[in-house]
């Protein structure tokens, strides 16, 4: 009856809201609605819709540039991403990932990657085919080792590897000359290789959280640097060229401060007091007792 036909429309409506993205296909309309053109990039944004599977449909995009796909439950990201190759930035964080596809190496025109708050052990070395990447976020995985083909990215400027299981910072890390941050906070390390004198570029490196015991020399020669960040590990003696760092404009106490952030080591007097000084007073004591 026409009653119930009404009664049911009125149902339906106050039924729980769809995700845009359901919204559109259900209706009939084409996938190409969700896609929102900005002034840089054309873009699909399906933040925080509960997915755990991948809409068969971004697939048959081929024009998005810009894919947001964070904070939902993927487990898996298909093969098909790699027909997306105009995409520039791609965000995936905050899922369930355990791998990437390697097809992920086909996409040429990527320069942001973000990985974050995912389950991934591994990074697949197809990556390295990106050579336009310069922004890459790998944090809150369980990753403790990368491919040393990641020497190819040669435009990465930005890695942040926190919160995963490196147990030394990896060898390809050292030939990315162009990178000016670097975060390897809360993982494992023990020591910095003398090679971390190659970052000639690195104006920020935190490596808080770790266990490491000693600064080599050769970071004295980054002179770059503004903000170092060793908070919380097991230093006891500083390297006598720290004064070096002349770009590094202070004794720093919050975190997002430049400078020398060198609290919570068990430093060997006098340092303790030294360093309450400042960072004059302390680039003083070691250029003295050099």
């Amino acid at each position: 009856s026409k009653n119930e036909g009404r009664r049911s429309k009125v149902f339906l409506r106050k039924g729980p809201k769809l995700p845009a993205w359901e919204d559109a296909l259900l209706s009939g309309k084409e996938p190409k609605s969700l896609l929102k053109r900005g002034l840089r990039y054309v873009s699909v944004s399906l933040i925080m819709k509960g997915m755990t599977s991948t809409p068969d449909f971004l697939w048959g995009l081929p024009e998005v540039q810009k894919l947001n796909l964070s904070c939902n439950q993927l487990v898996v990201i298909p093969p098909s991403l790699g027909k997306l190759d105009r995409l520039v930035v791609l965000n995936l964080g905050g899922n369930c990932l355990k791998r990437l596809p390697k097809e992920i190496g086909l996409l040429r025109n990527l320069k942001v990657l973000f990985v974050n708050m995912n389950c991934l052990t591994e990074v697949p070395a197809e990556l390295s085919l990106c050579r336009k990447l310069e922004v890459l976020s790998l944090s809150h995985n369980c990753i403790s080792q990368l491919p040393l083909s990641f020497t190819d990215l040669t435009s990465l400027r930005k890695l942040n590897l926190s919160n995963n299981c490196f147990v030394q910072i990896p060898l390809c890390v050292f030939a990315l000359r162009s990178l000016d941050f670097l975060h390897l906070g809360s993982n494992r390390l023990e020591n910095i290789a003398e090679s971390v004198q190659y970052l000639v570029n690195l104006q920020i490196f935190i490596i808080e959280n770790n266990n490491i015991r000693t600064l080599p020399r050769s970071l004295c020669f980054i002179t770059n640097l503004e903000l170092l960040n060793v908070n919380y590990n097991a230093i006891q003696t500083l390297p006598d060229d720290l004064y070096l760092l002349r770009r590094l404009p202070r004794i720093a106490w919050n975190p997002i401060d430049k400078g020398l952030h060198i609290a919570h080591n068990p430093l060997s007097r006098p340092l303790p007091e030294v360093v309450e000084g400042g960072l004059d007073v302390l680039f003083n004591y070691l250029r003295e007792k050099k």
